[in-house]
């Protein structure tokens, strides 16, 4: 953390706020054109401090985020993590269904139990059908695990890096607090704030592209009869008077036998012409 810190004074570390400040820029470009791409973001954070404030903030834009417990293996062994959140999916099913009041009182109380801790570990992440296209985390010595396993997927991570952990082990590294709820919920909000403006962007294309394409289809007939009515245009030439010049080879046999059309019969009759010569000296010319 050295080339992030800007002096220390007793004991305590203090950090170079204008290398904060470019690296959460550089941070929030990046995960803007990921939010605009349409790809998903994970945001991890179980400090006591934090994960209210992530929570708070990730929900606006419908993200998945991580605030109780890491489950070991979520990334490496995503398909277990997706037959967890399948499984909480069937047992809503089963509670809508009739079906649920012929269970006994026992029966449902478990299956009820069962469904808040679903809820509670998974429940964030229900709706994630593929793994992240990057990983946001806030304090990677608590967090190790999931940057294991990101790093091991070749994940892109970003992260808030304190002055006791390394940050070449991060790809996007913020050097701030990681333990003060101010720093977290500043840095979050101002990322949460590009995504949005990218997710914007993203909708704004999307809208357009929709209305070019209806536009599209009631004017292509039109322009496939434009275009057509145009190549013939090009395909003749016309003098500055407006009056059409044709082209016609030299000769017009040839086209003739091109087009599939007869010669003219005074092309017919044209024989070729005989060459005259002088007679040679001494002959009499008859």
């Amino acid at each position: 953390m050295a080339p992030y810190i800007f002096m220390e004074r007793n004991g305590i570390h203090i950090i170079d706020l204008y290398k904060t400040m470019a690296k959460i820029d550089e941070s929030a470009a990046a995960l803007k054109q990921i939010a605009k791409s349409g790809k998903k973001v994970l945001f991890v954070a179980t400090k006591k401090r934090a994960k209210e404030i992530v929570a708070e903030h990730v929900k606006r834009i419908n993200m998945p985020y991580v605030t109780e417990r890491w489950p070991g293996g979520m990334l490496t062994n995503f398909a277990t993590i997706r037959k967890a959140v399948r499984k909480m999916i069937s047992i809503d099913k089963l509670m809508a269904s009739p079906s649920y009041t012929n269970l006994s009182k026992k029966e449902r109380l478990t299956l009820t139990r069962e469904r808040a801790k679903l809820e509670k570990n998974l429940g964030s992440i229900a709706d994630l059908n593929r793994l992240p296209a990057a990983i946001f985390i806030v304090d990677i010595l608590k967090e190790h695990i999931a940057l294991a396993e990101a790093k091991k997927l070749n994940i892109p991570t970003f992260a808030i890096v304190d002055t006791n952990s390394d940050p070449r082990t991060v790809d996007f590294p913020i050097p701030a607090n990681d333990d003060a709820s101010k720093s977290i919920s500043l840095i979050v909000d101002t990322i949460i704030k590009a995504m949005e403006e990218g997710l914007m962007e993203r909708k704004l294309d999307r809208d357009k592209k929709a209305a070019d394409d209806e536009r599209g289809e009631g004017e292509d007939v039109d322009f496939k009869v434009k275009s057509k009515v145009l190549e013939e245009i090009e395909e003749e030439e016309v003098d500055e008077e407006g009056i059409k010049i044709v082209k016609k080879d030299f000769v017009d046999t040839k086209v003739s036998k091109l087009k599939g059309i007869e010669p003219a019969p005074e092309d017919k009759a044209k024989t070729a012409r005989k060459r005259i010569s002088k007679p040679a000296a001494g002959r009499s010319r008859k």
